[in-house]
């Protein structure tokens, strides 16, 4: 069938702004693999420059070798142990919170959905004061418990509110028919269900990782032990306030940063596939 040429134009404009919208979001990454290549007296140079002009790992050399700054092995061991168990944690309470609100009808079910929406609204920065005294009070201070603590409750309200969507998603009548073929109400769940909800739990722990690894502000009060410092503090160490920062090593520590973010996706980008596949044939 012969296309119009108002169409193949129209074609040709939206594939035009999906380039478009795809640079755009693949320069800045681009921009930052590039700097930390290059030496910090040309990141610093007033001339625009696409391409480097001269090559060197010094700043990799400076992040992960010089004795002067606190090293940054640790640092990521920090970060991946309180990521790893906040996703976990925040994964298995979000899942079990969303079943329950979506799949069964109880007393104050509607105030406890408005709860986690008025919880999402308040900025983590009015609860810091309140969240030190207690994790004070605790003596859970300069340590990982109390990242992996504060983490969890920061991304719970959202997974939980995306998981029910996901498990609203799923009709109940699947569970129902499992159910008059022999299955239990549980054997019914994980056999028919669970693996239509394996995308939501994929998607979900995608966005608790991301936020975790990420946070700033709570590593920054919590952890004050140089020794436990996440990887977003950890970088903070090469800003200077006397004007020579070396930006070329920051772009380095931070290309080191974003490599486990991308690791992670690719993995669980393959999970996600097989997990709508298998749902489907098991529906």
């Amino acid at each position: 069938m012969r296309r119009s040429p108002a169409y193949r134009g129209m074609t040709v404009l939206w594939c035009a702004v999906a380039v478009l919208i795809f640079v755009c979001s693949v320069f800045p990454v681009y921009w930052m693999v590039k700097t930390s290549f290059q030496p910090n007296s040309e990141v610093r140079s007033t001339s625009l420059q696409l391409w480097p002009e001269t090559w060197t790992l010094r700043n990799y050399e400076t992040v992960l070798f010089d004795p002067g700054r606190t090293p940054f092995l640790p640092a990521l061991g920090t970060s991946l142990i309180a990521t790893t168990a906040t996703v976990l944690i925040a994964a298995v309470l979000a899942f079990l919170a969303a079943v329950a609100i979506s799949r069964f009808r109880f007393k104050s079910r509607r105030m406890f959905i408005v709860a986690i929406l008025v919880i999402q609204m308040l900025p983590l920065e009015a609860m810091m004061v309140s969240l030190y005294r207690v994790l004070d009070g605790w003596q859970l201070l300069n340590t990982i418990l109390a990242l992996v603590l504060v983490y969890t409750a920061t991304v719970l309200p959202f997974t939980i509110w995306t998981l029910r969507g996901f498990v609203d998603g799923v009709p109940i009548e699947l569970e129902e028919a499992a159910m008059i073929d022999g299955c239990s109400r549980v054997g019914a769940f994980f056999r028919v269900t669970f693996p239509l909800l394996a995308p939501g739990l994929v998607a979900t722990g995608v966005f608790a990782f991301i936020q975790a690894w990420n946070e700033f502000l709570i590593a920054l009060i919590v952890n004050t032990d140089p020794q436990l410092m996440t990887l977003p503090v950890w970088l903070r160490t090469f800003l200077a306030l006397n004007g020579t920062t070396n930006w070329a090593a920051i772009m380095a520590g931070s290309t080191l940063m974003a490599i486990p973010v991308v690791i992670f996706f690719l993995i669980v980008q393959g999970r996600m596939t097989s997990g709508l596949v298998s749902g489907a044939v098991k529906g």
